[in-house]
């Protein structure tokens, strides 16, 4: 399991939270870190037409090759 680490702000996490919707896709763990399933949030961004980590974050910052993104 690959995992890439993303170091974001408390407003950025606010807006992730609220644009990242879905149990398969991200959820919150006992250290407040979002966890988001790669493949779950490719679809996701397929179904709605959205990217919206690629907003917050910057494309640049993303590798689609891991398995999950840790937010903290």
């Amino acid at each position: 399991m690959k995992v890439q680490e993303i170091a974001i702000t408390g407003n950025q996490k606010k807006k992730i939270q609220k644009a990242v919707k879905g149990e398969a896709v991200i959820f919150e763990d006992e250290n407040g870190d979002l966890i988001i399933n790669v493949d779950g949030y490719l679809d996701l961004k397929d179904e709605k037409g959205k990217e919206p980590l690629e907003e917050i974050l910057g494309e640049e910052t993303l590798d689609y090759e891991v398995d999950f993104f840790v937010l903290n």
